[in-house]
């Protein structure tokens, strides 16, 4: 790893990244940001980075907005999370967006630097703690119930959805109005009996729609 970028808003978790990165790969160089808005601007006109350690939760949104920002302009860049959150909520919208990786910020330096080496091995770098959620997740009894209870547009707009588009980006793919999917979406909501985007796409990865 030669280059590396910083999502990161509070100074110290900054530097305490930074000490994390320059153990981990001897001699990379790092940029970073503290806001999305600041993050944009600054890889959309470096050099190709080839890791990103990535917060989630920044002044003006969440990170997620940077991680699928790599993911269509440098798939080839690593987008690691640096968070404090362990819930699903952040998790899997994450992973689905193109995160390469989930590290839990409340472990020792040394942790972290170690599930970073694991990288150049094929080793993905999950906190233990994520990686146990995820294989709980993943061992989870599947019931079909749930998709038989929605149409055939029903399940196509949940399998647009959970993959991160926006209702008006939705609405494009399909040739319908936003209203119309807001609609559809609201009724998926009822019928799976979830409150958020989130919980209706780990709804639609059961399902295998994703």
């Amino acid at each position: 790893m030669k280059t590396a970028f910083i999502l990161e808003d509070t100074p110290e978790s900054q530097l305490w990244l930074s000490e994390v990165l320059h153990n981990s790969f001897a001699g990379v160089a790092i940029s970073s940001a503290n806001s999305i808005a600041q993050a944009i601007a600054v890889i959309s006109t470096s050099a190709p980075i080839d890791i990103a350690l990535i917060d989630l939760s920044l002044p003006d949104g969440s990170g997620i907005t940077v991680i699928e920002w790599f993911n269509r302009h440098s798939p080839q860049t690593i987008c690691v999370v640096a968070s404090i959150f362990d819930d699903d909520r952040h998790i899997f919208p994450a992973l689905r967006a193109g995160a390469h990786g989930y590290l839990l910020k409340d472990q020792p330096q040394s942790a972290l630097v170690q599930a970073l080496n694991g990288i150049v091995t094929g080793q993905p770098p999950l906190s233990p703690a994520i990686a146990r959620k995820l294989l709980r997740h993943f061992h989870e009894p599947y019931t079909a119930q749930p998709q038989e209870l929605l149409t055939e547009r029903e399940k196509e707009v949940l399998s647009i959805i959970a993959k991160g588009m926006t209702m008006a980006e939705t609405a494009n793919i399909l040739g319908l109005k936003r209203n119309t999917i807001a609609g559809y979406v609201k009724e998926i909501y009822r019928k799976l009996n979830v409150s958020s985007r989130a919980e209706a796409a780990i709804s639609a990865q059961k399902m295998g729609l994703i």
